[in-house]
């Protein structure tokens, strides 16, 4: 049955005659969206920044709005839509209200007024059917210039994918409630400590980072008001000591990768109670005066030790920091001790299996962070894959084919699998896949070409020359380095792994290069020293004297391949330049 969209002027006569028009406008389960479409006390549009939007879902929408009416922080308010249709029930409207926030707080049009109070991605009775009733919702809403957007270009952008309005998986949702007593036990006792969150690639590590850090932050700002359901997810985190233990709280999040730390900045500033100044790298934190109460670190597994940096400028910087921090320069010290030195708490999400580079923080100390946290009782797990269509299976399967041989245990001893729904293939011919990526980005968008870093970066120096010259296909790699996704022209370049590490495609051509090879006579992958370009990737340790073996090398380029191999959400087409790799990957990865 279709849906009834009513708009209403939000204003106390209008919908006390509203109220009397319709006996469900006072008993029947609706969502409501409450816009602004014009500045207060003009008759003028607004233009140039973001109008104030609230969602909401009721079975009293007429008792609802005069509670809206009653608050202040509403006032600019002015329009009121109100979705009816005669199947809802509770579930179905906390499932569109979601949908909506989720949208609308993506648009890059709107400011959401809505707390962060949780909302979980529930099944309930025909959830399948309602999906349609709630894509004509939205049409409807684009129609009437609600949207500014077209619904793909909005599901396809920075702001939707890292939204802190996400609705949790029943994983997240309890990984969170239990990550919240930990911090709130040590907010009580005045005990500074760590917590860790593991998770595969597609468990949404950063979207709980950016979820977490919003709810934090609204919970520390203000009682409850008219918005605040105490039959929510976390309603009881919003009661007794907890805004007290929050409130005036310094807090930020470390994001060490450049590109995705400037897609999170947008996002703050689209974002109320969040702003681009929380988003921080390791070397603002150790620089910076004051210390922060709780520091949040995504991919912490991407934090430097003392290493040779991508600049001397960065280079300068360590040492200095050190004695800063610590009196002295350590050697030892890394950027997460500088972490610990500045805040009193830290959050920190990581997987042990996305280390790419010898910089990042070395195996022993991620265990030992593993470990520590698990005597605490401070480690958590998010399992749910929520990226990749083929299902956590495939992220598993994909690391087991890509795993140094150790053991005694061979890389052919890998069952191959099938990924029923997922569009996994492997190409011979990079000009084909190419063109299928084209056509992939054309019906759904986010299609992209990825690889390795197996070819020299020749266009840095001369912006005419091709990178990488494969069967007739000349490209370049990633032109720009912050936000290259969505840049102009990436559907013609390639993304390197400092580019897309952290983000979603719809579907990723992987370039398997020369660095990584299957020797077919001992039935096992190898690295080729001398075809791998990253020199900050391949280079030894100096400064703490330690060489980095074709082993350990090893490692981290089947990392890298390990990340690239699960960006695709709908699929993965995948091309390898050595021939034995290509036949090595036909046994695993075809369809």
């Amino acid at each position: 049955m279709p849906s009834d969209i009513v708009r209403v002027p939000f204003e106390r006569d209008a919908l006390d005659v509203w109220a009397l028009t319709d006996a469900r406008n006072v008993d029947w389960p609706v969502v409501y969206v409450l816009d602004q479409s014009k500045p207060e006390g003009t008759g003028e549009p607004r233009h140039g920044r973001p109008r104030d939007v609230y969602v909401g879902e009721t079975r009293n929408a007429a008792g609802r709005m005069r509670q809206h009416l009653a608050n202040p922080d509403k006032g600019q308010l002015d329009t009121v839509r109100v979705v009816v249709n005669e199947t809802f029930n509770k579930s179905a409207c906390l499932d569109l209200e979601s949908r909506l926030i989720q949208l609308l707080s993506a648009d890059g049009a709107y400011s959401v007024l809505n707390r962060n109070d949780g909302i979980t991605s529930a099944n309930y009775y025909d959830r399948e059917r309602y999906r349609d009733v709630f894509a004509d919702v939205v049409q409807q809403l684009l129609a009437e210039g609600v949207f500014t957007r077209p619904i793909p270009e909005i599901e396809n952008s920075d702001l939707f994918k890292l939204s802190p309005f996400k609705a949790l998986t029943q994983d997240q949702a309890a990984a969170l409630e239990d990550i919240l007593e930990g911090l709130f036990a040590d907010l009580r006792d005045e005990r500074g400590d760590t917590i860790v969150i593991q998770g595969h690639p597609g468990t949404g590590k950063t979207v709980v980072a950016i979820y977490l850090l919003k709810l934090l932050v609204d919970i520390g700002s203000a009682p409850p008001s008219d918005d605040f359901d105490r039959d929510s997810l976390f309603a009881d985190f919003f009661l007794g000591e907890h805004p007290a233990l929050l409130a005036d709280l310094r807090v930020g999040i470390v994001v060490p990768q450049q590109s995705l730390r400037e897609s999170i900045k947008r996002v703050f500033r689209k974002t109320p109670g969040l702003d681009a100044a929380m988003v921080l790298t390791p070397f603002e934190v150790g620089q910076a005066d004051g210390e922060w109460d709780l520091l949040l670190v995504d991919e912490a597994h991407r934090l430097n030790q003392r290493a040779n940096q991508s600049t001397g400028v960065l280079n300068a910087k360590f040492p200095i920091i050190n004695r800063r921090l610590f009196g002295t320069d350590d050697l030892a010290k890394t950027q997460l001790d500088w972490i610990r030195a500045k805040s009193r708490h830290q959050i920190l999400l990581l997987d042990e299996a996305q280390s790419v580079r010898p910089a990042d923080l070395s195996k022993e100390s991620v265990v030992e962070l593993l470990e520590a946290a698990q005597a605490r009782d401070r480690r958590y797990r998010l399992s749910t894959q929520m990226r990749v269509q083929a299902g956590a299976d495939y992220v598993a399967y994909v690391r087991d084919v890509l795993r140094v041989p150790r053991a005694g245990r061979v890389a052919g001893s890998v069952l191959p699998q099938r990924f029923k729904g997922y569009d996994l293939r492997v190409f011979t011919d990079l000009s084909e896949m190419h063109a299928e990526i084209r056509a992939r980005d054309a019906e759904h968008g986010l299609a992209r070409l990825v690889a390795g870093y197996a070819w020299k970066w020749a266009s840095r120096k001369d912006s005419g020359a091709a990178d990488i010259e494969l069967d007739g296909v000349a490209l370049q790699w990633n032109r720009a380095s912050k936000d290259w996704i969505a840049s102009q022209g990436a559907l013609e370049q390639v993304g390197s792994i400092h580019t897309v590490q952290g983000y979603d495609l719809n579907y990723a051509g992987v370039v398997i290069g020369g660095d990584l090879r299957y020797d077919v006579d001992r039935d096992e992958l190898f690295v080729d020293r001398a075809s791998y370009f990253d020199t900050k990737g391949a280079e030894n340790n100096k400064q703490l004297g330690r060489s980095y073996s074709d082993t350990e090398l090893r490692e981290f380029i089947s990392n890298i391949y390990g990340v690239l191999l699960t960006r695709g959400i709908r699929g993965t087409y995948i091309y390898a330049v050595d021939p034995g790799m290509r036949a090595y990957i036909e046994r695993y990865f075809s369809a």
